[in-house]
């Protein structure tokens, strides 16, 4: 990081001396082109100048063309001459200094092991057609035995992606994918390793998606009095093993445990009449919200339902948009 030094008792304004260091870090490049300059709230920290002071120091270094302000991002250093790419630069790249410099940084990485600009350029193109091309399908796919997960994830998946999903048993795949124009296959990671040896003979790109962690509901289970029933409720069938085990991992023979698949009215019914705690599913709340109000003349109380979050993991989702070059929000 540039060290700046005001001396507050100088004859030389302290503008002066802001703006003559940033010229100087400019000029013998510690501040290289398209790096973005410290906030106004940075070099006040560091400076112990006013705000006001540093704003117009960046406003005369602009009049004179060494930096170039973008609205929401920053201050950044202006290329000049060659640097600016004259005529052949990209205005998209102009206006996104920070995704230039990843560019080329890329670009003298490749150089540096020996490859010319023709070959890194058929690099950079055969990646993003390959990423086009994933991005114009995605199937997700599970075990039959657990077609509900499947349909969690395809639901949640379409719902973030806003491009369509297909949704295929593991067992459906291979054939499937004999059809070609496949896309990416997304999975589970419980399942990940059984879809690649389908996916991989045939080149296709398998992602493995992370679910929920279900530390919310974990807390909540940990402190239910003893003997106490607790109903889980949800479209997988996976979830509800998996729970079973969780539990009883946690609290033993402590609490009564009761599960039941969302279509299966049945056990549905003596879940909620039996159950204080309900955990659910999004996909499965509108279905216990339906039974309890057919069972409510027989219940004493209603049960609390908790509603589980989203299946997905938010940074499996993320991930998945920057493997799909569909763009990422990160917070």
């Amino acid at each position: 990081m540039v060290q700046f030094h005001i001396q507050a008792d100088s004859d030389i304004p302290a503008s002066k001396q802001l703006f003559d260091q940033i010229h100087f870090a400019i000029a013998t490049r510690q501040y290289p082109p398209n790096h973005r300059l410290p906030s106004t709230r940075q070099l006040a920290a560091l400076t112990g100048l006013h705000r006001n002071t540093i704003s117009k120091v960046y406003r005369q270094l602009e009049e004179i063309g060494l930096v170039k302000s973008q609205a929401g991002s920053g201050i950044y250093v202006k290329a000049q001459g060659h640097e600016g790419g004259n005529q052949l630069s990209s205005p998209l790249l102009e206006e996104h200094p920070l995704a230039k410099n990843i560019v080329t940084k890329s670009l003298n990485e490749i150089m540096a092991q020996g490859f010319t600009l023709a070959q890194a350029r058929e690099f950079f193109i055969s990646e993003i057609d390959w990423r086009l091309h994933c991005s114009t399908k995605i199937v997700v796919t599970v075990p039959t035995r657990d077609m509900g997960a499947g349909q969690l994830i395809a639901n949640e998946l379409e719902q973030s992606l806003q491009i369509p999903i297909q949704l295929v048993s593991t067992e459906e795949l291979p054939q499937l994918l004999e059809l070609g124009n496949s896309g990416t296959v997304v999975t589970s990671r419980y399942y990940i390793r059984e879809v690649l040896e389908i996916a991989a003979p045939k080149s296709v790109r398998v992602i493995p998606i992370d679910i929920y962690d279900y530390g919310k509901e974990i807390e909540i289970i940990k402190k239910l009095p003893h003997n106490f029933c607790v109903g889980i409720v949800s479209i997988s069938r996976g979830i509800l093993n998996i729970a079973e085990i969780i539990v009883h991992s946690l609290r033993g023979d402590d609490l009564m445990v009761m599960t039941a698949e969302t279509f299966d009215q049945n056990k549905l019914n003596i879940l909620v009449r039996a159950a204080q705690t309900i955990i659910s599913d999004p996909a499965s709340y509108s279905a216990i919200k339906k039974t309890i109000l057919q069972q409510r003349d027989n219940l004493i109380r209603p049960p609390q339902v908790i509603i589980s979050e989203e299946y997905i993991g938010e940074k499996s989702i993320n991930m998945l948009k920057r493997e799909l070059g569909l763009g990422v929000n990160e917070k």
